[in-house]
């Protein structure tokens, strides 16, 4: 009589593959993001003292009730190379005042997300006003943020800065907007890396092989072209931008008879 290991071994091996096939097999995939090398940039500040408001989080989509609900005043817009085309949306940053006689006793550190853009101005050179023109690694502070690391009459100091896990509060939390058939999600709280590189929806209940795929908007916000209605509820599939590019799936926040205009927050995150 033949030996039945062979055939076990192969369902085996099919249930491992379906296994990791499936959210929480991707969930366990990868290595937590952990704490890069420190690296040379620079620090400046802008807006309103409070470092509250929607002009802390314009480029990357978030509005005056994300920066407040879930920053606060702990963000900084990112010169061109951080921002990396809004990939570095979400990122979250240890920086240091060093080299200057401006910086506080101490050169204490702040942890801040990268919220917004700090665009070039080519009409300034890279080394006297054109603080955030590439390549430089610059980072455009709110105000009580900068305060940390020098005092306000210092206008910009060379610092110290290195990526680090964004700690957050609960799950991830999406915004919806668009329609039934053309799905525009604002993608936030995210913790680990902090940062979303692929986003992928499928409804409730359905095959993982309904998945369908979402393409980046603009900054946080991702699109999907599909008659998802909603009867039922939505599974978002995440995996971050930034090495080692942890899978998870998000299976509680967009339930059934979701609406657009409306904030929806699951249990799971990038921990």
């Amino acid at each position: 009589m033949a030996s039945r290991a062979p055939v076990i071994a192969v369902v085996a091996a099919v249930i491992m593959a379906a296994h990791l096939a499936s959210g929480s097999g991707y969930d366990q995939a990868a290595a937590p993001f952990t704490t890069s090398d420190w690296q040379e940039g620079s620090a400046t500040f802008y807006g309103d003292d409070s470092g509250l408001g929607a002009d802390f989080g314009g480029a990357c989509g978030y509005g005056a009730n994300d920066i407040q609900s879930l920053y606060s005043t702990r963000t900084a817009a990112l010169s061109t190379p951080l921002f990396a085309s809004g990939s570095g949306c979400g990122q979250c940053y240890e920086l240091r005042c060093v080299n200057s006689r401006w910086c506080n006793p101490g050169s204490p550190s702040v942890v801040v997300t990268g919220t917004n853009l700090c665009p070039p101005n080519w009409n300034l050179p890279s080394d006297n006003g054109g603080w955030c023109n590439p390549p430089r690694q610059h980072f455009d502070m709110a105000p009580p943020s900068f305060l940390i690391l020098a005092p306000r009459v210092a206008g910009i100091v060379p610092v110290q800065f290195r990526r680090v896990p964004c700690q957050r509060s609960g799950g991830v939390r999406f915004y919806v907007q668009g329609n039934y058939y053309w799905l525009l999600l604002y993608v936030m709280n995210v913790g680990g890396s902090g940062d979303v590189g692929d986003l992928a929806v499928k409804r409730a209940g359905e095959p993982d092989c309904n998945y369908v795929p979402a393409s980046r908007n603009w900054g946080i916000t991702y699109q999907v072209f599909a008659a998802l209605g909603n009867t039922r509820g939505l599974v978002v599939r995440m995996t971050g931008y930034s090495s080692p590019r942890k899978t998870i799936v998000v299976d509680d926040a967009i339930t059934a008879w979701w609406s657009t205009g409306l904030s929806y927050q699951g249990s799971n995150n990038f921990y």
